[in-house]
């Protein structure tokens, strides 16, 4: 996997942040639409105990093979009253936008979470400032539309809200990095898989190298003034169940 070693210094971020919330001891995480297992094979190595969700039975498959624990399946209220334990972290990457009720799914999930847990929530980031100087004024197209993958669309705002109604308060929110500026400089990878492998390659590059001890902190507030600023292709939301 050509993108693992990028992938890693995301999640990376992601478990840097839960542990700075969570006290020493606790580092049990359920991941719901857990994916190939990358993330919880992470997670293992920095000492967390998880619990996968994959409704793909050939993602949960791999993710069997790195020795992750998975269930195949859809996550909802009837999964979530089969799950005997609590945790203290979930993780949601690229899920809501997937199913027909955002709000239930996360109350079930809710349920899961110990007092103080905290949840990270990853979403594309749809109608951003960036997409509509695109659309208002280079003429693309809304070309981040993808029914009927994608049911859901949110800002930064509305998924706090929809957090906040969901009984956690946000205590972060960062941001992945805004591949669509490659649009405005020119660079029109939309239905160029070739242009969007190369662009794409360039920002793994940049992440990667803002890792360097002395630009770690820059990025991490330049994706957090991103966020303010509702800037990023994907958005992370952390919230925090009292």
């Amino acid at each position: 996997m050509e993108d693992l070693g990028w992938w890693m210094s995301v999640y990376d971020d992601r478990y840097d942040f839960l542990e700075s919330r969570l006290c020493e001891g606790r580092r049990s995480i359920l991941d719901i639409g857990s994916g190939p297992g990358y993330f919880l094979r992470r997670g293992r190595e920095r000492g967390w105990n998880g619990l996968g969700i994959e409704p793909s039975r050939q993602a949960a498959a791999h993710a069997m093979t790195l020795g992750v624990d998975v269930i195949n399946g859809f996550f909802d209220e009837d999964t979530a009253s089969g799950i005997a334990r609590r945790f203290d972290a979930l993780h949601l990457s690229e899920v809501l936008e997937h199913v027909p009720r955002p709000a239930a799914l996360l109350k079930a999930a809710s349920g899961l979470l110990s007092g103080g847990g905290v949840i990270c929530c990853v979403v594309p980031n749809d109608f951003s400032p960036v997409q509509r100087v695109l659309t208002e004024r280079l003429g693309f197209a809304p070309y981040w539309v993808a029914p009927p993958h994608h049911i859901n669309y949110f800002s930064f705002d509305s998924l706090s809200a929809l957090l906040e109604k969901s009984g956690f308060r946000v205590i972060g929110r960062t941001s992945m990095f805004p591949i669509d500026l490659f649009l405005l400089m020119g660079d029109n990878y939309v239905g160029d898989d070739r242009l969007g492998r190369e662009c794409h390659a360039r920002r793994k590059r940049l992440d990667i190298m803002l890792n360097e001890p002395g630009l770690v902190g820059f990025k991490k507030e330049m994706y957090e003034l991103m966020a303010r600023h509702g800037i990023g292709r994907e958005m992370v939301i952390y919230g925090v169940r009292e």
